[in-house]
């Protein structure tokens, strides 16, 4: 786990503590406005370029807002970033305490994509997982803050296009999952919360199924609720809204949860 700039941890309050979550497919920092612009602007998705920073930096303003933050389609650090390490970046520049990321799918030096943790907690542990798949390449990154049965256990992924990779993944993930009692799973996980796919992962672990689904693709007309932050039953999911804001393809998911208020806590001190 990366250090950037310390700041202020959000306070429990009496029996319970208050956490607000956001999970982000960033597009390695792009904008895209409209189907057509997949194709018009496919050049500039793999050079980088102005745009990019300045919506990474629009981002960055909104961040401190949140206690835990998942990014997918982050840049690790490639020509279209012009070899910017955006999770960094944006912890840095938002003055979150701690970060981490989870390179994924190099593509020579043009592009290489990561799924990203930034957080104003400290991680006890970051464990990083590939996932299945016929096509190598996704991965899912694994928090846990805190030990034992009070770990907080945040899982942020990035699944496949296919329907049998993503039932594949999702029964894989519930597997790492189902010895939290305390778990969150949030991320682009490219499916609707009533597909066959999402139902093998309630099946199999004590995620719960969304109340409602909130839509979140494409950013410029929202129809699809493709992004999701899902908990088991020791945490109480107060709401869950889509940001207004479009950095990207996909509008943030934003939540706010409540837990025990030993759940999730760590000792003070510095961890690399």
């Amino acid at each position: 786990m990366n250090r950037a700039v310390p700041t202020t941890s959000s306070p429990a309050s009496g029996n319970e503590r208050r956490l607000r979550l956001l999970s982000c497919n960033i597009l390695a920092g792009g904008s895209v406005q409209r189907y057509r612009e997949y194709v018009t602007r496919s050049l500039s998705a793999v050079l980088p370029g102005r745009s990019k920073m300045d919506n990474l930096d629009r981002l960055a303003e909104v961040l401190p807002q949140f206690d835990v933050i998942g990014l997918q389609e982050a840049d690790a650090g490639s020509l279209r970033s012009g070899f910017l390490n955006q999770t960094r970046y944006l912890a840095e520049t938002a003055g979150m305490p701690f970060w981490s990321h989870q390179p994924n799918r190099p593509m020579a030096r043009l592009a290489h994509s990561a799924n990203g943790l930034i957080s104003r907690m400290e991680p006890h542990a970051v464990l990083d997982y590939p996932l299945p798949s016929r096509i190598p390449g996704r991965g899912a990154l694994l928090a846990q803050f805190g030990e034992g049965p009070n770990a907080l256990a945040v899982m942020i992924a990035h699944l496949s296009l296919s329907a049998a990779a993503r039932a594949q993944q999702l029964g894989f993930i519930a597997e790492l999952l189902q010895d939290f009692p305390h778990a969150v799973l949030m991320g682009d996980l490219n499916t609707e919360p009533g597909s066959t796919e999402m139902a093998r992962l309630f099946a199999k672990c004590s995620l719960q199924p969304p109340a409602q689904a909130t839509p979140t693709f494409p950013s410029w007309k929202p129809r699809r609720a493709l992004d999701h932050i899902i908990t088991s039953p020791g945490i109480v999911l107060d709401k869950v809204w889509a940001l207004p804001q479009a950095f990207s393809d996909h509008l943030p998911l934003a939540a706010e949860i409540r837990l025990p208020a030993n759940v999730g806590s760590v000792a003070n001190g510095h961890r690399e």
